[in-house]
């Protein structure tokens, strides 16, 4: 298969585009490399995934560049990850979100349809299920109100991606990751910023009484959940979640990358952050069902293969 994978240079796509490549993919790759965080570590992970990749230096924002690119392609799929991430920076600039992760969407959509792109992957998002007080969370869940500008632009991608499989029949599926982590994770996410720190004896803000819940997804089997999405056979748009369908709370997470590194933690305690959801929980039935979706790495594993990486990268 031909494809591509925006955000490729990534976290989540640098691990997506590692497997395709193993399976014998031709793997093309947009990412604009921009400050997010530290721009040397994306093109480090483009650099180790080798020769077999091609690289397009753009931003999904720029509509010709995106077009160009689809055209020259010929691709079978789009696996799109490219976004501007995270709740709290979306508090401060929400029109950078609203152009990048809408817009972009949306050009990305527009392009593929012109060129007869088959089957179109969007990253979505946990947040969107807000306050929601059904859990787990299923994907058949009614979304009345997210809670951060962030998650309102990946709610509004899987309404325009559900436009387009309407309309022109594309196959999209939509896949809500919930809080990925492992080798390679961002600096600003919490598991990294939180092992740095305590490993440097620098203090970890804790937001809150550490009672918050989240359901950490180890990046394999967010990868393992991908690739059953790109073989989906369903319905022209379907959303899936994935997750571990295990929660754990900030107490819990800190203690367990305190024990793996054999480490207090200094903890500085603050106020709960507005736009943070205070429970993320994945009800993945219907993945198991239909991409064949089953998880592997709990958090009690996930974390010392984490803190192992951290240790000797």
């Amino acid at each position: 298969m031909k494809l591509l994978v925006t955000g490729g240079a990534g976290f989540i796509g640098s691990h997506v585009c590692g497997r395709l490549l193993r399976e014998g993919s031709e793997v093309t790759v947009i990412d604009d490399f921009n400050d997010f965080y530290d721009p040397t570590i994306k093109r480090a992970n483009i650099a180790a995934l080798g020769s077999g990749v091609v690289l397009q230096e753009g931003d999904i924002r720029d509509r010709d560049f995106v077009r160009r690119v689809l055209a020259d392609g010929r691709f079978d799929a789009v696996i799109h990850l490219a976004a501007r991430a995270g709740v709290r920076p979306s508090l401060k600039d929400p029109q950078l979100y609203i152009d990048t992760n809408i817009t972009g969407t949306h050009n990305l959509l527009e392009a593929a349809r012109e060129q007869g792109v088959g089957r179109f992957v969007f990253a979505s998002s946990s947040s969107v299920y807000g306050l929601s007080k059904i859990v787990p969370f299923n994907e058949n869940l009614a979304l009345p109100q997210t809670l951060s500008p962030y998650a309102a632009t990946k709610i509004a991608g899987e309404h325009i991606c559900g436009n387009y499989a309407h309309l022109y029949k594309m196959r999209v599926v939509c896949l809500r990751f919930f809080t990925v982590y492992g080798p390679g994770q961002r600096p600003d996410l919490a598991i990294h910023k939180f092992t740095d720190a305590i490993h440097h004896g620098r203090s970890i803000p804790q937001f809150g009484d550490g009672s918050t819940r989240r359901d950490y997804t180890y990046i394999d089997d967010i990868v393992q959940g991908v690739m059953g999405a790109l073989r989906y056979e369903g319905p022209h748009f379907d959303i899936f979640n994935l997750g571990e369908n295990q929660t754990t709370t900030l107490s819990e997470l800190i203690s367990a990358i305190e024990s793996a590194l054999g480490k207090k933690a200094i903890i500085e305690r603050l106020p709960e952050q507005q736009g943070d959801m205070p429970l993320t929980a994945a009800d993945i039935t219907k993945a198991r069902e239909l991409l064949g979706y089953n998880p592997q790495t709990k958090i009690r594993e996930g974390i010392p293969k984490f803190v192992d990486w951290y240790l000797n990268k």
